[in-house]
């Protein structure tokens, strides 16, 4: 992990002392502050609740593919590459992998940045259950409407396999590693990057009945119904193992919800951390929580209403973990 200073015992994240005393607007003004200076906004779909989903193997992916979501999509990007300070990946790649795959590519935004800064590779292959990325790209870059979690079809190996943000979107997390090992070069790497979804405070400041905490166990109650677990992060080392992989490392990061944290790094990150949650709310809970828990739609938007008030509470230092493993294959 990340080394940060420490200020008493059991806190790795400082709170920023010099915040304010709580006032919803300017804790809601400061987060929407940093977050717009770090990012820019770089056939059949079905509608639900005011919200665009894909028509592919529709019902297997509960979340939008719209213009929202995606602009979601690549403000996580931001904030990705900023807790791996600025990079892509972690892997050791050297020379530039030849053949590379993107599971569940999204926008397209990684596979993208990944062919700029790599120009002499091959080929980066993106695949999606949604055609939502550009028409217009860096040469070596292709796009397939694919489902990650269909028998992968018969092809030259690839040197680097990466994933990232899948959870809750795939059943068989074995079998989804089993796969990348089959179709990754001996020698090459593969590297995931996902989520544990469960909420904590170093200080005890996040106190039950938090309506935001709230959320997040209801979100994880209904991805779990549907055997698609938002807390598989600290489970992909194991996963790696089991399938096979060697040289396996595992990072663990911290991800601050709002800007409380003293350190201005971890302050960025908590403020697209905030963005990205307050703006994805519905995108997380329109079909989840009315399709899986059975709530209707009306009740979905009441309790939104205070999950949204809580969230602006700069006293609650809340946070969850970020997971990244990278692995080889044997040679």
């Amino acid at each position: 992990m990340v080394e940060q200073e420490s200020v008493e015992a059991g806190i790795t994240v400082p709170v920023d002392q010099d915040l304010s005393e709580f006032d919803e607007e300017s804790y809601s003004s400061g987060i929407e502050s940093y977050a717009t200076s770090l990012t820019s906004s770089v056939t059949a779909y079905n509608w639900q609740h005011g919200r665009r989903y894909h028509g592919y193997k529709e019902g297997s992916y509960k979340f939008p593919n719209d213009e929202r979501e995606q602009d979601r999509l690549d403000l996580f990007h931001c904030m990705f590459r900023l807790v791996l300070n600025g990079r892509l990946f972690l892997a050791p790649i050297e020379d530039g992998p030849l053949r590379v795959l993107d599971i569940g590519t999204g926008t397209g935004i990684w596979a993208i940045e990944f062919a700029d800064e790599f120009p002499a590779v091959h080929e980066v292959l993106g695949n999606d259950l949604s055609p939502i990325q550009p028409h217009w790209v860096p040469p070596n870059v292709v796009f397939e409407v694919d489902d990650a979690e269909a028998e992968w079809p018969d092809r030259q190996p690839f040197d680097f396999i990466h994933s990232r943000y899948m959870c809750g979107s795939i059943q068989d997390w074995p079998r989804l590693l089993q796969q990348a090992y089959s179709q990754t070069k001996p020698g090459g790497w593969v590297e995931f990057q996902e989520f544990h979804l469960v909420n904590y405070s170093e200080d005890g400041t996040l106190r039950e009945g938090n309506n935001v905490n709230r959320f997040y166990e209801l979100l994880r109650e209904a991805c779990d119904k549907l055997q698609r677990p938002v807390t598989i992060g600290k489970e992909l080392e194991g996963l790696a193992d089991d399938a096979g992989f060697v040289n396996i490392h595992h990072q663990k990061f911290q991800l601050p919800l709002g800007i409380w944290p003293r350190e201005r790094r971890m302050k960025e990150i908590g403020a697209v951390n905030m963005v990205q949650f307050l703006e994805g709310l519905e995108a997380f809970s329109a079909a989840t929580f009315t399709s899986v828990l059975g709530w209707s739609i009306e009740e979905v938007q009441v309790f939104l209403t205070l999950v949204r008030k809580d969230a602006k509470d700069s006293r609650v230092h809340m946070m969850h973990d970020f997971h990244v493993v990278y692995a080889q294959k044997p040679l």
